[in-house]
């Protein structure tokens, strides 16, 4: 890859705005996880997928409307298409890496609770530390998918749908 190309995939405006838009997203995603694991009494393992689904509809509007200015595309149900595939994606790339995080982090580290004051609520710093990791690796792999596939027209959706038909 040329030197053009690597600035142009990784300039500063987009990896602002972007990391700011999977920011929200990162946090949207955090309450889901901790909402189900208090709700349906799932470990934390079992969290990851369904809080990274929940962010999704977040993740695909603030995306095309901020982070690569799609606002006015008109290639919603194509950009839509590719976002589910490269969160699908990111989704295992989270899980993979969070779930490698705590496992590391449960055979080799202490635990540690923070306890939230005036609230019955205590946050496992590990599970947090853990979880944070595998987003990063996903914000990694979502910047530049979505850079360079989902909010760029390569042809690919044009061929999925002769494929389908």
């Amino acid at each position: 890859m040329s030197q053009g190309q690597k600035s142009k995939i990784f300039n500063a405006k987009d990896l602002i705005v972007y990391f700011l838009v999977a920011g929200t997203g990162a946090v949207v995603q955090l309450l889901c996880s901790s909402l189900f694991q208090d709700w349906f009494n799932l470990t934390f393992q079992e969290s990851i997928l369904p809080a990274y689904a929940a962010s999704f509809i977040v993740g695909f509007a603030l995306t095309k409307l901020f982070a690569f200015d799609a606002r006015k595309s008109n290639q919603s149900r194509r950009e839509m298409v590719k976002f589910l595939m490269v969160a699908v994606f990111s989704g295992f790339v989270t899980y993979i890496f969070s779930t490698a995080a705590y496992y590391i982090s449960n055979n080799y580290f202490e635990k540690y609770i923070f306890f939230i004051p005036y609230s019955k609520k205590d946050v496992n710093v590990n599970d947090m530390v853990c979880y944070i990791v595998g987003m990063g690796f996903s914000f990694i792999s979502n910047y530049i998918l979505h850079k360079t596939f989902t909010f760029k027209s390569t042809g690919f959706y044009n061929r999925l749908k002769v494929l389908i038909r």
